[in-house]
């Protein structure tokens, strides 16, 4: 089993590198198909003082699309010039010119979409909205981390089991990774009580991916006032994992919109790639 078809999510050359750097490989190993995708904003009428669009500003927002549609265009068709790879292009336009969320539709005929963690130091424009891409395109998306070194594979994979069906989703999801990682730890925060399905669902999801061939582990840890996330981030830390495996949003994406949870933090802050599905 493996990723045949990889769409990567590219939203400016700021985050093109990174995505690619891990996509690329994992192309290569898989002999995937590499689908690009890259969205401009349309360019808005501004009036002028005498009342008419100003044509100027239109024109200098179209020249700005298509001069960082090209450099992405460029970056991208040399990595795969290079690596002789299987691979197509797509440039979108829609109102918020999102590479992510407008290319929901084009990713939903990918078996995994690559995109990348927004940088706190880019520009606000340069951050693809992975949230968008998560929730409307129906596919699992690994999110490469804005920081520090890639991995060519993911040797030590930890799934965070909450026994949701988001989490169920993300973990088969991932059986292609997790097949091939020397080791898996199934990691759940804050064991129920005796009784409660979450802790037997974890040793029976353990069982199955055992059934595939992977290297399977279970482990429980109490938060002890700590949030769950950063209980999370300790464990990757602690195990050495290379890759995190977690459903997304299995709380409503509006509430952790307004108040955070582990998806958002994820997201924004964690240091190693994220296998996320809804």
């Amino acid at each position: 089993m493996s990723y045949k078809t990889i769409a990567v999510i590219l939203q400016s050359k700021e985050d093109a590198q990174r995505v690619l750097d891990c996509g690329v490989p994992l192309a290569q190993a898989w002999g995937a198909h590499l689908v690009g995708i890259h969205a401009e904003p349309i360019p808005v009428a501004y009036s002028a003082a005498v009342g008419f669009p100003d044509v100027g500003v239109i024109e200098t927002a179209t020249e700005a699309a298509a001069e960082r549609t090209k450099e992405v265009e460029t970056l991208f068709a040399e990595r795969m010039k290079g690596a002789e790879q299987s691979f197509e292009w797509h440039t979108l336009t829609s109102f918020s010119g999102d590479s992510a969320y407008t290319g929901a539709t084009l990713a939903r005929a990918a078996d995994l979409v690559i995109a990348a963690q927004r940088n706190p130091d880019w520009a606000t424009d340069d951050a693809p909205n992975i949230e968008g891409v998560i929730y409307e395109s129906g596919r699992p998306v690994l999110v490469v981390p804005y920081a520090g070194p890639l991995t060519r594979a993911f040797g030590r994979v930890l799934v965070s089991w909450n026994g949701s069906k988001e989490a169920a989703r993300a973990v088969f999801d991932a059986l292609p990774l997790i097949v091939e990682a020397e080791a898996t730890e199934i990691f759940v925060v804050d064991p129920p009580e005796e009784g409660d399905e979450t802790g037997a669902s974890a040793s029976s999801l353990a069982a199955a991916l055992a059934r595939h061939g992977a290297e399977v582990t279970v482990a429980t840890e109490a938060s002890e006032g700590r949030s769950v996330d950063e209980v999370i981030r300790d464990r990757v830390a602690a195990t050495g994992a290379d890759l995190l495996v977690l459903g997304a949003y299995s709380h409503s994406w509006l509430r952790q919109l307004l108040f955070g949870g582990v998806t958002r933090t994820v997201l924004h802050t964690m240091p190693v790639p994220s296998f996320m599905s809804h």
